[in-house]
This record gives C-alpha cells, structure tokens and sequence, in this order.
C-alpha cells in the first residue's frame, strides 16, 4: 500500500474510521461477514490481532482482540481525522477531556490517540499516513453516519467545537423531547450531537453511535436476530431514514440504517 495522496484524506474533524475491540475475533468476524458481506485482511498490530474488513477490497471498518485479561465493554469506536495527533490530544486535554491511550504509531498505517470528551464519550484520533480511514461509504455494509448520545448537546457540544472546529446546527428549540445538533464542517454535516437526559442507558452512559448503511432496516434487523445478536430498538422511522438500533452477539451496540434517496447521511 503506498503514502495516501492529500486529496483524499478526510478534512480534519469528520469521522473517517470505525473500530471495534473484541474478545473473539474469529466469531465476530463471522458474524459481520454474515450481516455485511465484509472481507478481511491483517491490518497493524501494535496492542494485538487487528483485521480490516473490506467491501470489494475496500477498507471499510477494522475489528481488533483485546489480551484474554482486558476485561473493557465492547464497543464500536468513532475515530476522527487529524492532521496532528498530539497537537489535537493537548486540545482536548485543554478543553476538560481525557487522553487515554496515545498518541502512538499504529505501525505505518497512521498515528492515533483514544480519548474521551469531559462526560466519558469515548472516541478516537486518526493521522492518516498509509491507512486514510473508511474508503467506501455511502454503500450497504459501511459507516454511514456518527451520533453523540449523551445526556444533553449543550453540555457537550462546545467541546466538539472547540477541538475540531465543528459548526453547531440546532434543530428547532432543545426540549426534553427532542435535543438534537448537527455538527458541520464548512456548512456540510459531518456527525450529530443527541441529548436524550435521562434516557440515556445507564449500562453504556454518553457514547459515539456508528450507523451502518443496509438495503432494508427490517431484513437486516431480522438477520442480527438470527446471527445470536440483539435487537435493541427495532426498525422505527428516523431523521434520516428508517433505523433500528442492535447489538452483535459480544453486545457492541450499532445502529443499522436504511437511507432516504438522496439523504445526505
């Protein structure tokens, strides 16, 4: 693989990578196989085995295995793109969030660091060096879209603008019904900030949502059911599109979406 050409890394700010560490690669590399259709292949393997699963050869998401003594929840991880990871991890120490891991090389793939904003949403830093990120979005199987659910955007919300220079968008008046900011990026949306107060699951706290795009929510929703996984909210009609919220069978919680023609999502 050679050095990515800058016209195609991701502007600074836009999530352009999604993750998940696990306890049984194998299976749930069979599972996502089963539900998207994903490839594999080695990727970098600083903390472990760690694949990139692929779409026509395509990277589209990676899927790592946590040593056999970690015992973190499972979960799918948002990264955004930087063009200085260390520069970006002092701004979010600055601005009351948390560096956890990092910044480290992930051999010559990139540079990335795992962080979590001042409520304990945890997400991640990618410089791009080989490996820019997602390379195939906007098809079935792939990240489609990212949510920040947490307790209330206002909370929040100044955070992401601060770090990575998000323009914030309110829908209507914030409300204990419906507390939703679109985070832009030179007037296009890039990702979304959903206050949901006490809703918010007491299992998980305010977390980064990955939304994978597929052809039919009910189908797919019907096929997470059979593949040992878990319907956590089922196929309902959403902003932007019709959603349905599931776990895999270790229980990373992602949300399946069936896109409205010529949703921008």
């Amino acid at each position: 693989m050679t050095e990515a050409p800058e016209a195609t890394r991701r502007p600074p700010g836009t999530p352009c990578w999604s993750s998940l560490m696990v306890h049984g690669l194998g299976t749930t590399e069979a599972f996502y196989t089963d539900l998207f259709g994903w490839e594999y292949e080695p990727g970098p393997q600083p903390f472990g085995p760690y694949v990139r699963a692929l779409l026509d050869g395509q990277e589209v998401a990676g899927i790592g295995e946590m040593p056999p003594d970690r015992h973190l929840p499972v979960a799918w991880t948002t990264y955004f793109a930087t063009d200085d990871a260390d520069s970006t991890a002092e701004t979010i120490r600055s601005c009351g969030g948390t560096v956890a891991v990092g910044p480290l090389d992930a051999g010559a793939a990139g540079r990335l660091a795992i962080c979590s904003d001042p409520l304990g949403a945890i997400f991640g830093l990618w410089q791009a060096e080989e490996q820019i990120g997602t390379r195939q979005p906007g098809v079935p199987g792939t990240p489609v879209w990212n949510e920040l659910v947490t307790q209330d955007t206002s909370t929040v919300g100044k955070f992401y603008e601060h770090v990575f220079g998000h323009e914030a968008e309110t829908h209507g008046t914030a409300s204990a019904d419906f507390d939703y900011v679109t985070l832009l990026l030179d007037g296009r949306p890039v990702a979304a900030v959903h206050g949901v107060g006490r809703s918010l699951p007491h299992d998980r706290g305010p977390h980064w949502m990955t939304y994978f795009e597929v052809e039919d929510a009910d189908t797919a929703t019907a096929l997470v059911r059979r593949l040992g996984g878990r319907v956590v909210q089922p196929p309902r009609e959403g902003l932007a599109g019709r959603v349905a919220t599931v776990t895999d069978p270790e229980g990373a919680v992602f949300t399946l979406l069936e896109s409205r023609p010529g949703n921008g999502h």
